[in-house]
């Protein structure tokens, strides 16, 4: 358990992009598959999501993202320096992601940038890491660019999403407290067995397989255990954020919304119930949004209560967990920050 309290660090503001194309769990299924979709929509309470074109990539998304936030927040690019990207989806396996971002965006040479790998979790270990930098001194301005481009047509979960965060150094700024956890004895929860050194791609991945329903499964799919996320995340979420309001010496009634990565309708309401928080309180994309990996508090955040945070001065509690096995959460106050609305990527 690792809990820390950042000074002098504003969140300044945050963007989100997602992909104009959208999928259906029931209407753009098989017809022999309705009534199976129908149960699994009812379960996981995910109808539609959003879903990349070929070309596009999740670093397009942060783009757009990263473009309307700093002309939103009416920054200097050359103000600017840093630049974290957190995603499982990169341009590349080699060069960093966030170092083509960096020259695409304009920023200085100077400007750090770097990739971190993390999935589900990587909206609050980003905001730790960024936020331990600026609070150094020697960052003034950064951005945090977190999302995926993990959906695919046929799978019912995910969505592709990019988002943009804005922090800045500022001495009157209310502390940032943060609990970050690990648990690599679950990496095998949620996985993408083929492609690392491990097990290198080789002509035989190739093949598709099928699997018990009749369906095609090919090596580099993601292999995820519902039944051990589940389990894992029912069981540690809601201990972790009674340890967060005790450490920050807030009530659960001092927040005034809690924002959980939108993993199911099941894993999500299982964690309200336990932790005696009424619906309001716990704001949900799930049903049109999906599963957005790390962008899903972040696209939460701004499709369900912009319009509550725009000019207003609130304290947000977020939680992220998922692969790794891994889980964090931040409690911050929100003051005077831009939010932009939703955008939607026709590139």
């Amino acid at each position: 358990m690792a809990q820390s309290t950042i000074h002098q660090v504003r969140f300044a503001g945050m963007a989100s992009c997602v992909p104009s194309r959208v999928i259906s769990n029931l209407e753009d299924c098989p017809p022999q598959r309705r009534s199976e979709r129908e149960r699994l929509v009812r379960n996981i309470g995910i109808n539609t999501r959003r879903v990349c074109s070929e070309w596009q990539c999740f670093s397009d998304l942060a783009f757009e993202a990263s473009e309307q936030l700093i002309h939103a927040l009416s920054w200097d690019k050359s103000d600017i320096d840093a630049l974290i990207v957190v995603t499982q989806s990169p341009d590349y396996l080699t060069p960093s992601t966030a170092i083509i971002l960096q020259d695409r965006l304009k920023l200085k040479t100077t400007t750090i940038a770097f990739d971190v790998n993390l999935g589900c979790s990587g909206y609050t270990f980003g905001l730790h890491l960024l936020a331990s930098m600026i609070a150094s001194g020697g960052i003034k301005k950064a951005l945090l660019l977190v999302g995926d481009k993990s959906a695919t047509v046929n799978g019912p979960i995910f969505s592709d999403a990019g988002t943009a965060t804005a922090l800045e150094f500022d001495t009157n700024a209310p502390p940032m407290y943060f609990d970050l956890n690990s648990d690599g004895s679950g990496y095998q929860a949620i996985i993408l067995p083929v492609g690392g050194h491990r097990e290198p791609y080789d002509f035989h991945h190739h093949i598709p397989k099928k699997d018990e329903k009749g369906d095609l499964i090919f090596a580099d799919d993601l292999v995820m255990d519902g039944l051990s996320v589940l389990n894992f995340s029912t069981k540690q979420i809601p201990p972790a954020v009674l340890r967060s309001l005790e450490y920050a010496n807030v009530e659960k009634d001092e927040i005034d919304y809690f924002l959980f990565h939108q993993a199911n309708r099941m894993i999500n309401e299982t964690i309200r119930k336990k932790l005696q928080l009424m619906p309001d309180q716990v704001p949900s994309c799930l049903y049109e949004l999906g599963n957005c990996s790390g962008a899903s508090v972040p696209i939460t955040l701004t499709v369900k209560i912009r319009e509550q945070l725009v000019g207003q001065n609130k304290k947000l509690l977020l939680c992220a967990f998922g692969i790794g096995l891994s889980w964090g959460t931040c409690i911050l106050d929100i003051e005077q920050a831009v939010f932009p609305e939703l955008i939607i990527s026709n590139n």
